[in-house]
């Protein structure tokens, strides 16, 4: 289900060059599109059908200048929506044929969602380290994914841990480095279309069969790999790990 790197040797070699491609063959075609879902249903993501590309940068929506075309749910009820029931994601999958899908973010998982060179360098120090990685996924516009355990959903809001790294849909400009999405939030889940004629996508790099990390045990080294990325790239240094508070 996933693309795999058993050995630690020629490990980038062969990352690299599925990095450039558009994704990886099982996402070709109906069966492997709705293979890939129900296995990430399956793994415990909820899923929730989403708008689809129209040509050029337009969206399957009916709004005017969509700012995140083929990006975001179709219901506004997209939270209390959201599933891993098995045929209602069928049923979704095979009337909607063009839909992308996301999965809600904050009840059973979190994604840290990182700029592609920083999460492809912390990506290599956590598997030398040892560490167990859970799903990675690869937005061909320049992120990587990695999906883990939620922190949790106290039943005592006082007790929610404040963090200005988490991300909303509204506020995804003003987080340029690492993004938290938690509550509130969520993403594509691949198989994914984006926008444009270029045939980019959202696909699996570890696929929804790896269990989910704890997330504390990936934050040092992909904040690290962002604040490194920001001092790469000047213009982004601000977002790579917000202080103030």
């Amino acid at each position: 289900m996933s693309a795999e790197f058993g050995g630690r040797t020629g490990l980038w070699g062969r990352m690299s060059g599925w990095l450039r491609t558009s994704g990886p063959t099982e996402t070709a075609g109906e069966g492997g599109r709705e293979e890939l879902l129900l296995a990430a249903a399956g793994a415990g993501l909820p899923l929730a059908p989403a708008a689809h590309p129209a040509p050029g940068y337009g969206c399957s929506c009916d709004r005017v200048g969509c700012p995140t075309p083929g990006r975001h749910p179709v219901s506004f009820a997209w939270q209390t929506q959201s599933t891993t029931d098995r045929a209602q994601i069928e049923r979704w999958a095979r009337h909607q044929p063009q839909a992308n899908f996301i999965t809600a973010t904050g009840s059973t998982h979190d994604v840290l969602d990182v700029p592609l060179d920083a999460g492809r360098a912390a990506l290599e120090r956590l598997l030398d380290a040892g560490v167990d990685v859970g799903p990675v996924a690869v937005s061909d516009d320049g992120r990587l994914l990695f999906f883990t355990l939620t922190r949790g959903t106290p039943e005592d809001e006082d007790e929610w841990w404040p963090c200005e790294l988490d991300c909303h849909p509204e506020t995804m400009d003003e987080h340029p480095g690492l993004r938290w999405h938690c509550r509130g939030s969520y993403v594509l889940v691949p198989p994914a279309r984006l926008p444009g004629d270029d045939g980019q996508s959202v696909h699996w790099l570890r696929g929804p069969e790896h269990p989910l990390p704890d997330p504390l045990t990936l934050l040092e080294i992909l904040t690290d790999a962002c604040a490194r990325h920001a001092d790469e790239t000047p213009d982004h240094s601000a977002g790579a790990w917000p202080l103030h508070r």
